[in-house]
């Protein structure tokens, strides 16, 4: 949380019988168990996909028994009074037009199972999950792994729990039942197939003929009974009476050869004589095959009469019977295993088909729905995703994304659970605390995911890869959503030294750090972590849940220049470091993994800057904080420690924490830009590299991602063209070292080889003024990178004392040194851009306006800090040159509508005009080019304004960081995001007023393992 000490927790509910559950460590092999977590089944391609909500399709596994669960908006989420449409689209034929509300639909599938010698005692709705979960929709008619099973069930909240029904992990040992992996049981299936025998062939002309002769025989409806002949050893006619229209339900037809043989009009109805004249067109040794599909589609009620007649029939009836049922199973083998290769093969085809070996001509009316991807977050303390990460979780819950929060401490303070005027009174119980902390949050986030604050949880204990144990809890009635529980011991203050703390293990001043486990946890074994054993433990969840959205804190916050304090809490981002080395250690040993990008968080900070949410945007923020604090008191949940934090029920805002929203990185729009051949390039970070897509010309086939080498990159990346054409890449990067000071982040950069080439460089340091973590914990801003009219790069950043430094490349190629420019209270990155004149002009905001830096002319020196008389903005910036001079565009505080501005730079830094753009009550950056607009709407999806006046519309893309757009030529604007499934998404538009956005479409394959 964010008040100096460490936030209470919500507590869990019924009491619950301990046991360890299995949750595998390791590092999964060639057939990859998770565990509890399901599995990561990317068996070489996405084979199959299917809708999944508004985004459309994605899907794929080869799995046994599809279970649906199908998602929906919540009840309670508002709707924004401004006009909101879709994009301006061509119409698109395969873009999926319902509304976003109906859009939600997703099925998830069950998970691997890893031990199937004991039932489990999850609902069948909750088996998937991923605690467990393998967090992928299923394809109807794929068959989806079993479930893993917990051990030991924790029922929270009252809900009652089925009796076990499918396979558990006991004992660290897996107990196959049946094919040991489901490629085993493709391959049986595909061996089936091969082995079948071919359909029978539709009736001929003369035999429909023949039926109609037949049916004209019949005797009227009024003599024909209801049920056909009730003995499979008939082989007289039955009075007409007797003759029902379902004959061929009973085993008379299938399985006695007597009844069989006779003429249609004695064997029962019309329905029958059509089956019979059928048969009777068939080869001999096809009509078993149609006997056996029609023993299949048999009724309940008639397959009840088969077995009488059955046992009534002849021994040669009987081996009849055998013989269809046997051809009836073998056929059934053979249809799904001829679904499953044609299935393969044909998405083979379609993979293919997104690589072309020429160039395609443009796309037209079709476009691509994004994938969901699957989000972890993870954070020091229970709340500090409620109060520093949401809206974006409400927003991913809403969606329907597979959501899993991990909780570094247990968040246990001086463990009272009272309101501070209360305090003083009440008895310490520090186990009781945090189980009320870990009770609000799991009441928060059931009401974000059902609108019902007391749905079930299952909860269970599962073994670490760093050799403990971690509480991981399932939402019942949604379970993508999930929570686990690592329970160390938190610091208990804000910035005082204390070993026994995430702070203290970082430095080397305690060797293992002991857990505090709550009070109702099923986890009853203690446990102690190294540094190392908690980075394992971080690595062990990420290859579980493999993310391909991966949330934390900022673990670069600052400190208070007056007072030097930590702008942020110990346990923050010493935990947020903690989580980089994992998320480092996961891209690095972890190969059979997707592409996962990283967001990082603002904390306690954010109680001094400007408000980025609209009042209905902070409401919603704030009812989960409401819920978490236990407000009426009521005892919901059935424990003892009570439901949610008290300690913060005087005050559920925090310092303001739920009016706003803030990112740490990543809040660049520079990272999109063209070459002079009309080719496209992106630079985004993924895996802690950058990566590289590129369209070559203005209708090539895109390329990537492409990661270029070097490791440790931070999230965001900006690109900048150079004087002779080539494309240069800036952003930072963090090492580690071997000693704990040695953590230090710099500028880095890269040089395209050549213009329009794929290639590029070595990263190349430009250093950093923090040269000392302690100092400022080597908090600087990604850097701001512009290219004057004399061709001189240069290069600013906002430094850990709120100022502007700078370094500018010299005619010989070399840098001058990191130089102090002036500003301070500077807040979020600063951004440059050139004028008409060629002359640079660099902007910043700070808590309470913009301030700029101008060149007197090319190639000078910049001149002093100017104040520009902007109102105050909700800190991201973007800049281009516009107009003669360079136009800003930000966001108004308290509303997320989106202003512009042009400033120039003649006789000093002037400010014309602002106007208000709109911008349906969004937060985060904006971008803009040409006559197109866009940035992230209330509800998490990307907004654009396509022309002057026209109204903004909203396009179903949920994405990471900030959108980039770029001008290609001299009409045309491209638009890119990166999706939560870390994947690029394009459209572009004709520059002209009346233009309309093309439909989205992914670059490269689904987001599947590299």
């Amino acid at each position: 949380m964010s008040d100096g000490h460490p936030r209470p927790g919500p507590t869990a509910g019924d009491g619950v019988p301990s046991g360890p559950g299995p949750w595998p460590g390791g590092t999964p092999g060639a057939d990859p168990a998770y565990g509890p977590y399901g599995q990561y089944a990317s068996h070489g391609s996405y084979e199959q996909y299917e809708q999944y909500g508004q985004y459309g399709q994605y899907a794929w596994n080869e799995q046994p028994e599809p279970q649906q669960y199908h998602q929906s908006h919540l009840p309670h989420q508002h709707q924004h009074p401004e006009s909101v449409r879709e994009f301006h689209h061509a119409q698109q034929a395969e873009w999926n037009g319902r509304p976003p509300q109906a859009q939600q639909g997703h099925e998830f599938q069950q998970p691997h199972a890893a031990h199937p010698d004991r039932q489990s005692s999850l609902p069948p709705q909750a088996q998937h999950a991923y605690g467990l979960q393998q967090p992928y929709p299923v394809q109807q008619g794929f068959l989806p792994l079993q479930a893993y099973e917990f051990e030991q069930p924790h029922q929270v909240h009252g809900a009652a729990i089925p009796e076990p029904r499918g396979p558990v992990a006991h004992g660290g040992e897996t107990i196959a039942a049946g094919p040991e992996s489901p490629r085993e049981r493709k391959a049986e299936s595909a061996a089936a197939a091969t082995d079948a025998p071919a359909p029978a062939p539709e009736p001929t002309r003369q035999t429909r003929r023949n039926r109609r002769t037949t049916r004209a025989a019949e005797p009227a409806p009024a003599q024909r009974g209801r049920r056909a002949t009730r003995s499979a050893g008939e082989a007289e006619p039955a009075p007409p009476t007797q003759r029902g229209r379902r004959a061929t339900a009973g085993p008379g037809t299938a399985d006695d050869p007597a009844r069989a043989s006779a003429p249609p009009e004695q064997r029962g109805g019309r329905r029958a004589a059509r089956r019979a004249a059928g048969a009777e067109a068939a080869p001999p040794e096809q009509q078993g095959r149609r006997a056996a599909r029609l023993a299949r589609g048999a009724s309940p009620q008639a397959k009840g009469k088969a077995a009488r007649s059955a046992r009534e029939a002849t021994p040669q009836a009987q081996r009849w019977a055998g013989l269809v049922k046997a051809v009836a199973l073998c056929a059934a083998i053979a249809a799904t295993g001829m679904l499953v290769l044609r299935g393969n093969e044909a998405l083979a085809g379609l993979a293919a088909a997104r690589t072309p070996a020429v160039a395609p001509p443009p796309p037209a009316a079709t476009g691509a729905v994004p994938d969901p991807g699957r989000i972890v977050q993870i954070v020091a303390h229970p709340d500090d995703d409620l109060y520093f990460m949401n809206p974006d979780l409400r927003y991913s819950i809403s969606a329907g994304h597979p959501v899993a929060s991990v909780y570094l401490t247990a968040g246990e303070a001086d463990g009272i659970n009272a309101a501070p005027a209360k305090g003083a009174t009440a008895k310490p119980d520090k186990p009781a605390y945090a189980e009320a902390r870990q009770n609000g949050i799991r009441a928060a986030y059931a009401k974000m995911a059902t609108g019902d604050r007391t749905s079930a949880w299952q909860r269970t204990v599962v073994p670490t890869k760093g050799g403990g144990h971690a509480e991981v809890d399932v939402l019942v009635a949604k379970p993508q959503v999930n929570l686990v529980w690592l329970q160390l011991r938190e610091a208990g203050h804000g910035y005082a030294d204390v070993p026994d703390s995430l702070h203290g293990l970082w430095n080397g001043k305690v060797a293992r750090l002991e857990s505090m486990l709550s009070s109702g946890t099923p986890v009853k074994q203690r446990f102690a972590y190294s540094k190392d054993q908690v980075v394992q433990t971080l690595v062990g969840v990420l290859e579980q849940y493999t993310p391909t959205t991966v949330r934390f804190q900022d673990p670069t916050p600052g400190r208070y220049p007056d007072t030097k304090q930590y702008t942020d809490h110990q346990d923050h981002f010493y935990g947020a470091r903690f989580v980089q080395m994992a998320t480092a250690a996961y891209a690095k040993d972890v190969k059979e993994r997707p592409h996962f990008a990283v967001q990082n968080y603002v904390g306690y900070f954010n109680g001094s800057l400007p408000s980025a949410l609209d009042p209905q945007e902070a409401k919603e923020k704030l009812d989960s904080l409401d819920t978490y604090a236990w407000l009426d008191r009521q005892n919901h949940c059935g424990s003892t420690a009570g439901c949610g934090d008290l300690k913060v029920s005087a005050q559920p805002a925090g310092n303001r924490w739920t009016d706003t929203v803030h990112y740490a990185r990543g809040t660049g729009t520079d990272w999109l830009t063209s070459d002079k051949d009309h080719g496209l390039w992106a630079f985004k970070v993924l895996d802690g590299q950058v990566a590289v897509w590129h369209r070559p010309g203005p209708v090539g086939p895109w390329r990537g991602p492409d990661l270029l080498p070097g490791t440790g990159m931070d999230p965001g990346a900006g690109a900048v063209t150079l004087k002779d054409g080539r494309i240069a890449v800036f952003g930072t990067r963090t090492s580690f070292g071997d000693r704990p000071t040695d953590y230090r982040r710099e500028v880095v950069y890269a040089v395209q080889k050549q213009p329009g080439a794929d290639g590029f460089g070595e990263w190349q340091s430009l250093g950093t003024p923090e040269t000392a973590d302690e100092t400022w914990t080597s908090d600087i801003s990604a850097p701001a990178v512009s290219v004057d009219g004399t061709g001189q790069l240069a290069a600013y950043v906002r430094d850990g004392a709120y100022g502007l430094r700078g370094r500018v490349q010299q005619p010989d190629g070399g840098w001058g040194p990191w130089e102090k420019l002036g500003g301070e209270d500077l807040h979020g990155a600063p951004v440059t851009a050139t004028d008409g004149a060629g002359r640079r002009m660099v902007l910043s905001a700070t808590s309470k306006t913009v301030v700029g830096w101008a060149q007197p002319k090319p190639g000078a020196p910049l001149g002093r800090v100017t104040a520009t008389g902007l109102p105050d903005t909700t800190l991201p910036l973007t800049a281009a040159g516009r107009e003669g001079g360079v136009r800003l565009w930000f966001r108004k505080p308290g509303s997320g509508n989106v202003r512009t501005a042009l400033l120039t730079a003649d006789d000093g830094l002037k400010v014309n005009n602002m106007t208000d753009l709109g911008g349906l009550n969004g937060f985060g950056s904006v971008t803009a080019s040409g006559h197109v607009l866009a940035g992230r709407t209330a509800g998490g999806q990307l907004g654009s304004e396509v022309g002057p006046g026209r109204p903004w519309g909203r396009s179903p893309l949920m994405f990471v960081g900030a959108p980039s757009s770029t001008t290609t030529g001299r009409n045309m604007v491209s638009l890119a995001v990166v999706g939560l499934d870390a994947r690029l998404y394009v459209t572009s538009s004709a520059d002209a007023p009346d233009a309309y956005l093309a439909p989205w479409q992914p670059v490269g394959p689904r987001n599947a393992a590299p």
